[in-house]
């Protein structure tokens, strides 16, 4: 077939920019093939080289003794002790997802369980961070139905526990949801497997699935911005299948108790291209490929698209030859692909072949390691705008009106298509804030969740990056569990628009404090950058995943409150209502700044809830809503009423951080409030719970018909 001569339109068109294609012309010496323009393409995109953000990553802090791998690996590992490990990663997709909702966030699962169980862990549990335009827009509907039946439909067939996420709307995802997928599984230390490759002469292994021509430049179309040709970019999408998945898992960790393995990569974003570079460049060798040994579910497939189709259920090991038999009977079992399609060369060469022509021939490290790294022009975000006097509002008004909001009603229609307890270990189900899995076979237990704001970020990026580690710091707290290490899903507009660039930048900031100061490394993540449509970017969403150990099951933090128990907060009172849910919700506005992340004082109350769990019998953390919303889902799981003290609009409904609520008896709230005299902790009772109402001061509605809202609310308007 012939290969198309190389213009301008078709180097735009793979989404490199003139100069960019000046520096390959200087690498290889000539023009190149059409095939090698589309591995550059593949290789140089920001979902794959993070040409934009590399520099600003470096500065996240990545080490710590917990932490056995950080980033640069298929995903992180972090030690729980007893020779176990957990490995866990969260990425985007979320322009497929956004194009083809129920592929999109499959697809989206498929490949972030993957990235776990290439590393030798077996999967136990999911999350996702779903934001989504606002519920009136007349795409919105459709993308939530899709999303999630995606979402629950991969992830249940594969037989992996969905343990928590959030879901989000606002105007500004109107034009580009995001879908960020979180997983983590389990290895033991000593038998974790990595992608360099090593010797010469070695066979190179295809694994999986067959390759299709779903997904061809899917890589390249992710960092680019939606425009009216959006549905030219649906054949992009990838499709998946979840039992095939679950087969080459099965397949791919009894292949790895062979001893065959020597390094073994997903097939994720660029494929086939992506596996093989990187394998190569990890291990300081080349890499030769012969096309036509590559199982194919199409005719006439061309190198090019052999090379960028990102098909679903795919892998490439390095084999050791003296095992081939035995790798290949695992996976003739199976019922999957294994095919030798090329091998390691001592030369710094990338040769694909097709039959016996040469359709590519760079040098593999440069093309791993030249990516353009641009130190982008950025501005710093202005300071936000004092925030105008808000008026005292009746409580009672003011919680209904967060009941009945999408962003904050109650998300059981969506959780409840998720299968959390598959495998039979989860100890806590979605929606009651970290989700709890248990390490079977041990007494240890892991606490997951997800966490971002993105108003505060957009106010202010470096305290609204802060403020999203802090959040899930204190997510994995209330439930008792010790905060381990994080992964970041950074989600940005345009970064060759200076005050997107200066955003993300900020957020990086603060992110890199607070995972300093609260002893949460990064050891995993993704950037998406173009989160854009006609021009309109997204709100900033640096989102952060974050994972705790509980060293004994027995010490979780996971009752209800009671009649009689009294409420307690842990931090000061509220005051701040800026970039506040019910300023959104209320009263139609997003002004003033985001509320001050004062990170000791997040690490000395977080340390004290930990310290003193086994006299509590519920907690949670304030974050929207503030106390108020708090209280209410306190005493809603609990089924009964609750008195708050206060009927102040800021004490109530401030977003201040730092706090917690406690539920427990007289006698405990006594002990809890003299060791948080020693500990220098500011707390104070708030309320108490009993009866069947919900009271604020000099203000009352029936529980029962509070939450009649709350679960209906987001069922109503979607279902």
């Amino acid at each position: 077939m012939q290969e198309p001569a190389i213009t301008s339109d078709l180097i735009s068109a793979h989404g490199l920019s003139p100069s960019e294609y000046d520096r390959i012309l200087e690498i290889i010496g000539r023009e190149p093939t059409f095939t090698e323009l589309g591995i550059f393409s593949a290789m140089w995109n920001e979902h794959c080289s993070y040409k934009s953000s590399k520099k600003w990553l470096r500065t996240l802090p990545t080490e710590g003794p917990q932490v056995v791998c950080g980033p640069g690996e298929n995903a992180g590992i972090v030690d729980i002790g007893d020779g176990q490990c957990v490995v866990f990663k969260m990425e985007s997709h979320n322009h497929p997802s956004y194009i083809e909702p129920y592929q999109g966030a499959a697809t989206g699962v498929g490949g972030i369980l993957r990235d776990v169980f290439t590393m030798g862990a077996r999967p136990i549990a999911a999350m996702n961070s779903l934001s989504f335009g606002e519920p009136a827009h007349h795409k919105t509907r459709q993308l939530v139905h899709g999303v999630v039946e995606g979402v629950g439909g991969y992830g249940n067939c594969f037989g992996v526990p969905t343990v928590g996420g959030e879901v989000r709307f606002h105007p500004a995802y109107n034009g580009n949801c995001l879908v960020n997928a979180f997983a983590a599984g389990l290895a033991d230390t000593d038998k974790i497997f990595y992608s360099a490759a090593s010797g010469i002469g070695m066979p190179v292994v295809y694994l999986g699935a067959k390759t299709g021509r779903d997904g061809v430049g899917g890589a390249t179309m992710a960092s680019a911005e939606f425009d009216d040709t959006i549905e030219d970019k649906r054949p992009t999408v990838q499709v998946g299948d979840p039992f095939t998945e679950k087969r080459l898992m099965e397949a791919t960790l009894e292949l790895m108790a062979t001893g065959a393995v020597i390094s073994i990569q997903d097939m994720g974003a660029a494929g086939l291209t992506c596996s093989a570079v990187e394998m190569g460049d990890k291990g300081g060798l080349g890499v030769k490929l012969n096309l036509e040994d590559v199982p194919q579910r199409e005719t006439n497939m061309t190198a090019y698209e052999m090379m960028l189709s990102e098909s679903q259920e795919r892998m490439l090991m390095v084999l050791k030859p003296e095992l081939e038999a035995e790798a290949r009977a695992v996976f003739i079992k199976w019922d999957l692909d294994f095919a030798i399609v090329g091998e390691t060369i001592a030369e710094d060469r990338f040769l694909v072949l097709h039959n016996g022509e040469v359709k590519a021939d760079l040098p593999l490290a440069t093309l791993s390691g030249s990516a353009p790294e641009y130190d982008r022009p950025w501005v710093e975000t202005p300071a936000a705008e004092p925030l105008s006097d808000v008026p005292n509002i009746d409580p009672i008004d003011g919680l209904k009106a967060l009941l009945a909001a999408p962003n904050y009603a109650g998300k059981q229609w969506v959780y409840e298509q998720y299968d959390s307890q598959v495998m039979a270990d989860t100890v806590r189900a979605p929606g009651l804030g970290a989700g709890i899995v248990r390490v079977h076979g041990t007494d240890k237990a892991l606490a997951f969740t997800s966490d971002v704001t993105p108003r505060y970020v957009k106010a202010n990026p470096e305290m609204g990056g802060a403020q999203a580690v802090a959040e899930a710091y204190r997510n994995l707290t209330s439930v008792g569990a010790t905060p381990l290490a994080t992964t970041d899903n950074m989600n940005f507009g345009n970064p060759e628009k200076p005050e997107i660039m200066g955003q993300f930048v900020g957020a990086i900031k603060g992110i890199g404090a607070a995972c300093i100061a609260l002893d949460m490394p990064i050891v995993s993540g993704n950037v998406s950058l173009y989160n854009e449509t006609d021009g309109t970017g997204i709100l900033p969403t640096p989102t952060i995943g974050a994972v705790g150990l509980l060293k004994n099951a027995d010490d979780l933090i996971a009752g209800t409150a009671r009649e009689g128990h009294v409420l307690l907060m842990v931090g000061e009172t509220g005051t701040h209502l800026g970039q506040s849910a019910l300023l959104a919700e209320v009263f139609n506005r997003e002004d003033g700044d985001a509320p001050n992340v004062d990170l000791a004082a997040e690490k000395l109350n977080g340390d004290f809830i930990r310290a003193n769990a086994q006299w509590i019998d519920a907690c949670t953390d304030l974050a929207d809503g503030g106390l108020a919303l708090a209280a209410f889902e306190m005493a809603e799981a609990a089924e009964t009423g609750i008195q708050l003290d206060s009927a102040d609009t800021a004490e109530l409904f401030g977003e201040d951080q730092a706090r917690y609520l406690i539920a427990c008896s007289f006698d405990k709230a006594e002990h809890l409030m003299i060791e948080a005299g020693k500990a220098g902790v500011s707390i104070q009772t708030v309320g108490k719970f009993g009866g069947d109402q919900v009271v604020m001061g000099g203000s009352s509605a029936p529980l029962a018909d509070l939450a009649a809202t709350f679960r209906s609310t987001f069922a109503e308007t979607f279902a």
